[in-house]
């Protein structure tokens, strides 16, 4: 039994806390008063809430010396009808003080400005997309079927037609034939039924050519961010080689998935924190024996769209039919597209147990690696009745020779 203090005053001084109030802007030198002021007040641990990039140039400064715990608005939100900015910082730091606030993932600078070029690329590519249908729409407008026909409107042969009608004011059949390449060509009677009677302003065109020109511009810009990715990448080649052993992960995805969740798995307790941390985990909401919503979570907006197009391509190889296995047989039970989640789970367990081993993927399945102590236990005593009654079917025992533990 502990040692109680002798009066309820020694009892109050490591109990009841202390507050202080000070307001310091976010400018930079501010900052540092206020990192100063935590340091001679013998504080070094805080929590503040992560709400859009207002906490960054905070992290940033304190980072070196203060121990950081940033947290979802969802686990320090104020009770209403008492709230203010005073009232919020007491709130959450008296939860953090009892323990109630879980930390959110802030992986180390190298990580985080790796995750900047990363969904910066992820946005340049959304914006490259967008372009071009952009450009597809703008001929469709115009009365010019060509993509009911051609299975690429930037393909070489439907580039050159494309930019034959930018170009001219006369269409002429003949030569919109000769453009056609390949297996194309036998379509040329297709091709020109697909243009004829269209209708292409002066203005329309040159709309066209500002779009190509800005889907040229991306373009580039995706190539030069490409080259910049490659040299910051460079410490994590080993890591990334280990990734695209994986059925249906490339380069490019390697290096998404390691700018979101890093190669350091011990930010995450278990494999099951990390699905749940990425978004790919149902949620738990019960109440009085009824299950209500268990639709998965909105966490993990860039890694979950990663994995999601990793399982995609995973379930289509046939080199390792390993995950296209499960997806048919989970499909049939629980449709396509929950049979894809739960590929994208599988996958990125596999990641974390990888990262954890450093082993390459070596298909097997998630029970011998991530199964509950409970859930063992049931496999092996329904292992145990299987046996029990093959050896009893064939002869071997008699049923009456078992004890009953």
């Amino acid at each position: 039994m502990e040692e109680q203090p002798e009066n309820q005053e020694e009892a109050s001084e490591g109990i009841t806390p202390q507050y202080s109030k000070r307001r310091f802007s976010t400018f930079n030198k501010s900052i540092l008063q206020f990192k100063q002021w935590l340091i001679d007040n013998n504080c070094f641990d805080i929590c503040m809430e992560s709400t859009g990039k207002y906490w960054t140039p905070i992290h940033n400064l304190l980072e070196d010396t203060i121990r950081i715990t940033v947290a979802n608005p969802k686990w320090v939100k104020a009770v209403k009808g008492n709230k203010d900015d005073t009232k919020d910082s007491k709130w959450i730091g008296d939860l953090f003080r009892l323990g109630f606030v879980p930390g959110s993932y802030i992986p180390e600078k190298p990580i985080r400005i790796l995750r900047e070029y990363t969904r910066y690329r992820y946005k340049l590519v959304s914006c490259k997309s967008s372009e071009k249908n952009r450009f597809q729409n703008a001929f469709t407008v115009c009365n010019v079927a060509l993509d009911a026909v051609v299975s690429d409107m930037f393909g070489k042969s439907a580039s050159s037609i494309t930019d034959y009608l930018i170009s001219t004011d006369a269409f002429d059949p003949e030569h919109c034939t000769s453009l056609l390449k390949r297996s194309l060509k036998k379509k040329a009677d297709t091709v020109i039924e697909s243009i004829e009677g269209y209708q292409m302003t002066k203005e329309q065109k040159d709309r066209m050519l500002m779009v190509r020109s800005h889907l040229e511009f991306v373009q580039n810009s995706i190539v030069k961010l490409d080259e910049k990715l490659d040299k910051l990448v460079a410490p994590f080649e080993s890591e990334i080689n280990l990734l695209c052993t994986i059925p249906g992960v490339d380069r490019n995805s390697a290096i998404t998935i390691i700018s979101e969740i890093g190669t350091d798995m011990s930010q995450f307790a278990n494999s099951k924190r990390l699905c749940c941390w990425a978004g790919l985990t149902p949620g738990n909401n019960e109440s009085a024996g009824k299950k209500k919503s268990i639709r998965i979570t909105r966490a993990g907006v860039y890694l979950k769209p990663a994995l999601v197009q990793v399982a995609h391509a995973a379930v289509k190889s046939n080199s390792s039919p390993y995950y296209k296995v499960k997806y048919e047989r989970i499909s049939k039970r629980r449709g396509k597209k929950r049979a894809i989640i739960a590929i994208a789970r599988m996958i990125l367990t596999a990641i974390y147990h990888m990262f954890i081993t450093g082993e390459v993927f070596n298909p097997s399945d998630l029970y011998k690696v991530d199964m509950p102590q409970e859930m063992v236990e049931k496999q092996k005593e329904k292992a145990i009745k299987q046996a029990t009654k093959l050896l009893i079917s064939v002869g071997l025992i008699k049923a009456t020779d078992i004890s009953v533990a």
